[in-house]
């Protein structure tokens, strides 16, 4: 046993003094403070959950220790994460954000705003809903819509449960009829941004507008003089004779 802890000596020694050196220098520096924003990434989202509530995507914090080591520290390779894994639907208080964050163990994380999060998780909902098409201007004089038909006249939503359950119909962009005058059809967008809902597939139906136009009035032919003249003269010619 002892030959064992004797063998190298110089070697083990030597590491030891080293070790020993780089301590007194890490822990002998000048210390500092500098300040990062670390994106901040939301992992293992149950299946069949949402996220319904805005979390921040970015963390400002600042971190104090040795200046060697925070010169060193590269931005671009911090980030922290928190771990929906297993959740359930409700509301859950993430803290201590900085516990996964990747620096040595000389550095210290002095100040985190925000200190913690919140994650609303909500299921995973799907609705079909009526589709209303949005008319805008008016069509040329004399003409009229008779229909305005769309297909299909649904279309499914999905997304948050407490979302959906509030949305009972959406609208299409807006068709303009400005001096329309005969029947057309168009591809139309559904008009839907929801906050935590999104359309689930359809997003664009088909818009058939029928125009009815009212005919021209007829209006009196006038003769030309030279042709009204001869007709007065044949008929005084008819009753002389």
């Amino acid at each position: 046993m002892l030959q064992m802890i004797v063998r190298n000596w110089h070697l083990k020694l030597l590491s030891l003094v080293f070790a020993l050196l780089l301590w007194l220098f890490v822990t002998g520096e000048q210390k500092a403070e500098v300040g990062h924003t670390v994106p901040l990434e939301l992992k293992n989202l149950p299946v069949g959950l949402i996220v319904a509530n805005e979390v921040p995507s970015l963390v400002d914090l600042r971190i104090s220790g040795p200046r060697t080591l925070l010169s060193n520290l590269r931005p671009s390779a911090l980030s922290m994460s928190v771990d929906l894994r297993g959740l359930e639907p409700g509301l859950t208080t993430f803290k201590r954000l900085d516990e996964n964050l990747n620096i040595p163990s000389a550095l210290k994380v002095v100040r985190l705003s925000p200190s913690y999060v919140e994650v609303k998780l909500e299921r995973i909902r799907r609705k079909s809903v009526p589709v209303d098409v949005v008319v805008s201007g008016v069509p040329e004089s004399g003409a009229h819509v008779v229909s305005i038909a769309v297909s299909p006249d649904a279309v499914v939503i999905e997304g948050a449960e407490s979302e959906v359950k509030n949305v009972d119909r959406v609208e299409t962009e807006a068709v303009d009829i400005t001096s329309v005058s005969e029947d057309f059809s168009m591809m139309v967008p559904v008009d839907y941004r929801g906050t935590y809902t999104t359309l689930a597939d359809q997003k664009t139906v088909e818009v058939e507008v029928i125009i009815f136009k009212e005919p021209e009035p007829e209006t009196d032919v006038e003769l030309p003089q030279v042709l009204e003249n001869e007709i007065v003269d044949e008929e005084e010619t008819a009753v002389s004779s």
